[in-house]
């Protein structure tokens, strides 16, 4: 009977953590060999014969003392790389997160119920925040079921990040403040933020424990709303979470300074949680263009978006919603998962609220006003126009490719992700005339607190395919594009079982920094960043999933583009960014070869089956 029992029971959100196996740290001679491959593409004989010597050198001298310390290191730790990876992927780095950390996209609820039209923006929010909210109340009582790959569980603590909580910028590095608890642990905030015009106003998600309905949360976004309206705009303190790190955390340090009511209305924000964005632009999408969302969500008014907060639901004047989300305490998977969920639900009842419309005297949300001096607002006014000045020259385009999809591409035996890789680097190739250095996400949840790890494709299989596409002198592109599939399917199967390298070389890298020894000669080969190490992809890019939510990320680098894509059936939808100012990159043509490059691609793949 027991038996029987435990079988029926659900599993709780977060019951395989303590089982989970730690993150394995790979063979140096493994990584090493693997490293050399990866830049055979980008070097000379002379340079790779150089970088190989280097290699070998770092191998039999520094590396393996660095190993053997890393080594000793994954022996206390059951994630060697957790606190190391935070802090150099995303706590110490200066630049303003907002536009160059942060993941945003469209909600694609305007593809069935909702699409863009008047009048509807605060009715469909308040749906929209009560699903929320009620997928915080599953994580909070572990009823979310633990995800998994097959059979083996995956690592679900990014989850507790989704909900109430805020980094906090520092003069040297930022920090992270999570307030999120389950209801074993303990009580949870459950206020919510909302900014409009400038302003900031909170209410509670519950009232006598229960969370509000569609109609309460309704009647207080329109609270909030029709005071905005009537009433002067507020002073934007939010728009110095757009702004230079180490310069925010100075602002930050003098606002608490001038009244230590401004630490608390702070503190308010933090601990939220989520911000309910009322944007007043009408960024009209469709379902095979997204683009107006895509960028309004990554570049719009900062005085209504909370840049540090793990999540921001923006709602626009014309009905339709986005999102902002500091990519430093989880990874796109999360929201990927929650959005899932929202337009499921969303379907699932049409987009109306069918319960009870009584609404409780539920007391109005409070407006939290900061006090500010001169030096506050030249701060705000400093940020507004760095900010301004740097989303000005971000291009995005987001469309969607509805010749084909999914379908068509297994029929052919082939790696839908893998496909539409490959048919990426094509279009760079072509675009460019060369292979560039590219970053795929490769997921390693199968590990205790497992976040990433960097799978390359531009194997000198892809680029010798390329280079048989491009030339139509020769006939071998069959075989050429199988051998590129196979390598891609290997490296990328390789690296979610932890077995990748760019995470042990930085590993390896960070042990130096540590023990105060110079940077290694491996680490300042040219052929290093060339090839993408130290964060240096032209090409960064990512599955988003096989759902229908999308997002976008700002390129690596200056010459460089993001480039994410979701999957469906019968299409791709794609989102590609790229800099203005960089004369050598354009979004739209990098989409417009790919979508050539994946015909091409398919026609192959029909002609002789592989």
């Amino acid at each position: 009977m027991a038996n029987h029992l435990s079988e029926s029971l659900p599993e709780r959100t977060f019951q395989y953590q303590s089982s989970l196996p730690a993150l394995p740290v790979p063979t140096l001679e493994m990584s090493l060999s693997k490293y050399l491959d990866s830049v055979r593409p980008f070097a000379s004989d002379e340079e790779f014969k150089a970088t190989f010597d280097i290699v070998k050198k770092f191998q039999q001298g520094v590396g393996k003392d660095l190993h053997q310390k890393l080594q000793q290191r994954a022996r206390t730790k059951r994630n060697w790389l957790e606190e190391w990876w935070l802090d150099t992927a995303y706590l110490e780095i200066r630049t303003p997160s907002q536009l160059n950390v942060n993941f945003g996209g469209p909600a694609p609820y305007l593809e069935h119920c909702w699409p863009p039209a008047e009048g509807t923006s605060l009715q469909r929010a308040s749906i929209i925040t009560w699903h929320s909210l009620q997928y915080w109340n599953m994580i909070r009582t572990e009823r979310l079921p633990p995800q998994k790959a097959g059979k083996t569980a995956l690592d679900m603590e990014q989850f507790r990040m989704l909900f109430c909580t805020c980094k906090v910028p520092g003069v040297k590095k930022d920090t992270i403040r999570n307030y999120f608890k389950t209801e074993c642990e303990g009580p949870c905030p459950s206020h919510l933020v909302v900014l409009c015009r400038g302003r900031v106003f909170t209410f509670d998600g519950l009232c006598d424990g229960q969370i509000l309905t569609p109609p309460e949360i309704l009647r207080q976004l329109s609270y909030v709303k029709e005071r905005c309206e009537r009433e002067p705009e507020g002073d934007g303190v939010s728009a110095l979470t757009s702004e230079e790190r180490t310069r925010w955390a100075k602002a930050r340090e003098h606002l608490i300074s001038i009244d230590p009511h401004n630490k608390t209305i702070l503190e308010t924000i933090q601990s939220s949680l989520f911000v309910i964005s009322l944007d007043e632009t009408k960024p009209y999408s469709s379902p095979e263009n997204y683009t107006n969302m895509t960028l309004e969500a990554l570049t719009g008014n900062p005085t209504i978006r909370w840049g540090d907060k793990s999540y921001n639901s923006i709602v626009f004047a014309d009905g339709t919603f986005g999102s902002t989300c500091d990519h430093a305490p989880y990874d796109a998977m999360v929201l990927v998962s929650f959005c899932w969920y929202l337009d499921q639900q969303v379907k699932a009842t049409e987009g109306k609220w069918k319960g009870s419309e009584v609404v409780r005297p539920v007391p109005p949300p409070e407006e939290q006003v900061f006090t500010v001096d001169e030096k506050v607002q030249s701060d705000i006014s400093h940020a507004k126009q760095q900010y301004l000045e740097s989303t000005r020259d971000l291009q995005v385009v987001c469309y969607a490719f509805t010749a084909f999809g999914k379908t068509a591409i297994k029929q052919r035996k082939l790696h839908p992700d893998t496909f539409i890789q490959l048919a990426m680097q094509l279009a760079f190739y072509r675009l460019h005339k060369k292979p560039g250095s590219c970053y795929e996400t490769a997921m390693t949840r199968k590990f205790y607190h497992g976040r990433t790890e960097t799978m390359r494709p531009c194997t000198k299989e892809a680029v010798d395919w390329c280079a048989v596409m491009m030339d139509p002198t020769i006939i071998e592109e069959k075989g050429a594009m199988q051998l590129a599939f196979n390598k891609h399917n290997k490296l990328m199967a390789e690296a979610q079982e932890g077995k990748g390298f760019d995470r042990h070389l930085l590993g390896l890298y960070l042990i130096a920094r540590e023990e105060g020894l110079p940077a290694p000669e491996l680490f300042m080969d040219p052929l290093y960043a060339r090839s993408g190490g130290g964060g240096n992809f032209v090409l960064s890019s990512s599955l988003v999933g096989y759902t229908t939510v999308l997002g976008a990320v700002a390129p690596m680098v200056h010459h460089g583009y993001g480039f994410f894509y979701r999957i469906r059936d019968d299409r791709i939808v794609v989102s590609v960014s790229a800099w203005k100012s960089c004369r050598q990159t354009d979004a739209a043509s990098l989409y417009n070869i790919f979508c050539s490059s994946l015909h091409e691609m398919l026609h192959l793949a029909t002609t002789s089956q592989l």
